[in-house]
């Protein structure tokens, strides 16, 4: 059974994206709704998986991991689950992602230096069995879009 989200719900989840540490009782001030029906509402967010976690937004440079890549890769004969879960496990990798077209997948990776990056693709990206070619894209700059913020 599918939950259908209405504009209460939708205002839910953009102000829990803009700060997951809200209160049930400062959510509910947001949306101008009781305490009690947001405590029903983020109830159902969670238990139909529309919010599955409440995670943190982390300065990469501050963290010491002020060089970010995005790493194209394309994909051999060895099944796409396999070598998901190995890539996922290199420790610099934030986000691994099957993708459309003529690659396969884009694996996001964070690194203290340009010498780090380096090594992590070409010593530990490379080696992971089924992966047959690469190309990387370093992130010059970034901005966060309105994604689920109203």
């Amino acid at each position: 059974m599918k939950y259908r989200l209405d504009d209460i719900d939708r205002r839910i989840v953009a102000e829990l994206a803009e700060d997951s540490r809200l209160s049930v009782r400062q959510l509910a001030e947001h949306v101008h709704i009781s305490r009690s029906a947001a405590h029903s509402r983020l109830a159902a967010l969670m238990a139909y998986g529309i919010i599955r976690r409440f995670t943190i937004d982390v300065d990469r440079a501050a963290l010491g991991q002020g060089v970010s890549a995005i790493i194209v890769v394309k994909i051999g004969d060895r099944p796409w689950p396999e070598v998901r879960d190995e890539l996922a496990l290199i420790p610099c990798v934030e986000r691994v992602q099957a993708v459309s077209g003529d690659i396969d997948a884009l694996v996001t990776v964070h690194a203290e230096s340009n010498t780090e990056l380096s090594q992590v693709i070409l010593a530990q990206v490379h080696e992971v069995p089924g992966v047959v070619a690469s190309r990387s894209l370093l992130i010059l700059d970034e901005a966060e879009g309105q994604g689920m913020r109203s």
